[in-house]
């Protein structure tokens, strides 16, 4: 695991265990765009996974890195729900890695409820409980002053598309250009 002390971990609840599958084949993460965090760009996801997850419920089993974001809908990432009430409402898709399994679970103690938390490499390091993970005094101003920094020099929608090498002729062709000198030579 390279989750180094100073990472920024948006602690999120992972609904169902199909939830966790989409996860770890597919490599995303979903958050409605209406319940989103102020900031998405972090370094790693840590899954809270509730009592739907049953005895595996209510801890911190994985983490992911996060390699960007980009907002769509929720139809265009659940291809299979496109009569779903919400398949038109705006979601982030969060491009991860890998899932890590934990050291150790970090468990519930007091905490049944949860949608995002968020924390660093370290606390999650030594977290044996959910609480465990909530930044105080001090170090809660570094974090958002962190947070804040990653949000402003972030660009809004991120991918990690590679850049695409079009020819001339075939973005012409795809743009319906028929002659691009003669366009220039009129005007």
């Amino acid at each position: 695991m390279t989750l180094i002390p100073t990472s920024l971990i948006l602690v999120c609840l992972l609904p169902t265990p199909r939830d966790m599958e989409i996860a770890r084949l597919l490599g995303w993460y979903r958050i409605p765009l209406r319940t989103a965090p102020k900031v998405v760009a972090v370094d790693y996801l840590a899954f809270y996974q509730p009592s739907a997850f049953g005895e595996r419920g209510g801890k911190i089993e994985f983490v992911a890195p996060v390699h960007g974001h980009e907002l769509t809908t929720r139809g265009e990432l659940l291809r299979d729900e496109i009569n779903h009430p919400r398949a038109k409402e705006e979601y982030y898709r969060i491009q991860i890695g890998g899932l890590e399994k934990l050291p150790r679970p970090i468990s519930t103690d007091k905490w049944k409820r949860l949608t995002f938390l968020y924390s660093t490499g370290e606390y999650l390091l030594n977290a044996t409980t959910l609480n465990d993970l909530v930044v105080a005094g001090d170090e809660r101003q570094i974090l958002w002053r962190s947070l804040r920094e990653r949000a402003e020099n972030q660009q809004l929608y991120i991918t990690d598309l590679p850049e695409a090498d079009i020819p001339p002729e075939a973005l012409m062709a795809l743009l319906g250009i028929k002659e691009l000198q003669a366009d220039y030579d009129a005007s």
